[in-house]
Parts: structure tokens; sequence; C-alpha cells
């Protein structure tokens, strides 16, 4: 399995809540985020890990840049600045071998590894669908995705409002293959700026892509998501 990470944001709420560090330098387990996140997909069998981060972001990729020395698994790093996820997206993605399964998340997301490891070894194994969408029922987003899914967890909608019956939202976590990348180079081509409308775009184009329960994931957007989240991955 190959992965990516997201890691191009600014970061500005945590600074402006008097947070120092670079989000993706924050300490979560006694490790920073990013490097966390790295080594849960060491352990879910990477055989690549590519990275965007911001041209700003110089002690995020100095941090980069001396970790790959170290560590067993190719770190592939795009820096540039762009002005959203999805942008993000298509950068890191001309570094991504060609044919192969990948899983992207934003550096901010946060989960239990024996949870990932789950759903990492189901989308490896599923040569059914295009996609897995990692989803939780743990609401405490801004502006939640939410998942309309049939009796299979096959994805049929991505909505902006709670429904009847309503179950998930999204994680934030992609599993993908090849042809979703080319309905992201059709997005790009048609303006298309956010992660939720390109997902839509997904089903549009009739891709199959299965919702998998993820438990309990934690986004890092505010101070205070710090402490939740370590309070999270500490049992308590």
């Amino acid at each position: 399995m190959n992965y990516a990470i997201i890691a191009a944001g600014e970061g500005s709420r945590l600074v402006q809540e008097g947070v120092s560090l670079p989000k993706p330098l924050v300490d979560i387990d006694g490790r920073p985020m990013i490097r966390r996140l790295i080594d849960i997909f060491r352990d879910c069998d990477a055989e690549s890990i590519s990275v965007i981060v911001n041209e700003q972001m110089t002690q995020v990729r100095d941090y980069l840049e001396t970790l790959r020395e170290h560590i067993d698994v190719p770190l592939k790093l795009v820096v540039k600045s762009t002005p959203s996820s999805m942008h993000s997206f298509y950068e890191v993605s001309s570094v991504f071998p060609a044919g192969s399964k990948f899983i992207l998340t934003t550096v901010d997301t946060i989960f239990r590894p024996d949870d990932f490891s789950r759903y990492a070894a189901a989308f490896a194994a599923d040569n059914t669908c295009d996609g897995y969408m990692a989803v939780t029922s743990y609401i405490d987003d801004e502006k939640p995705l939410y998942i309309d899914a049939d009796g299979d967890n096959i994805i049929t909608a991505f909505r902006d409002e709670p429904f009847e019956g309503v179950r998930y939202i999204s994680g934030g976590i992609y599993g993908l293959t090849t042809p979703a990348l080319s309905v992201l180079s059709q997005c790009m081509e048609r303006g298309v700026s956010r992660m939720r409308n390109y997902q839509r775009a997904l089903v549009a184009a009739g891709l199959r892509l299965r919702a998998f329960d993820l438990g309990k994931i934690i986004d890092v957007d505010h101070a205070g998501d710090i402490e939740k989240a370590r309070a999270f991955l500490s049992g308590e």
C-alpha cells in the first residue's frame, strides 16, 4: 500500500490560539503528529509515503528531510503552497507510484492505530471497489460532510446537511485507486476547489466507494483539540 499526507495548511487557527509549533510538529502521543502517521503507515506495510508541505513550513520540511534518512520506507516530499486540500492532493499525486492503491489523509486526523490497520487491510484485500472512504459516527466538526450509503455501505451521496437515518460523516481519510486520479484531473480542469466536491464527482463518475467505519476520529483544528486528542489516544 502507498500512503500520502496533506500537511500544506497554514494552521492559522492554532497560531491565533497560542500554539507556536507548526501543526504537523505538535506532540500528540510523545511524537509529532506527522511522525505518528508515518509510523502507523510503516506498520501497515507502506511501500512509499508521500507528503506535501507548504513553502513557508521550513521547520516541517527540514524535519522530514532529516527523518527520511532514518526510516526504511521511501519518503517523497513535495514542497508547494496550495489554495486548498484538493489542490494539495493534486500536487502530491504527481509522485504516487503508477497504477497503485493509495490512502491519503490530512496531517491532523487522529485515530487509533488498530482501527486504521483494519481499514488498510480491508482496502488492500478488496478488488471490487474503486475506493474506501473512512467514516465515523463521532461528530465534532464545524462543517461535517454527511455520508449517504446503501445497505452494503456503498456511498450514494455526500451531503452538506444531516438527513433522516444518517449514520456517518467523512473521516478525512481516503483510500483510492487509479480511476480516482482521472476524476481529480477533471475536477482541476473544471475549477473544482473543495475535497467534498471532488468526492461528489467520484460518485457522479460512477466509482464504487465503500464507507468503512473507522470508529472515533478527531480533527485537530483548535488548540483545545490537542488535549482532546491526547486523552482519546491515552484511553481517557
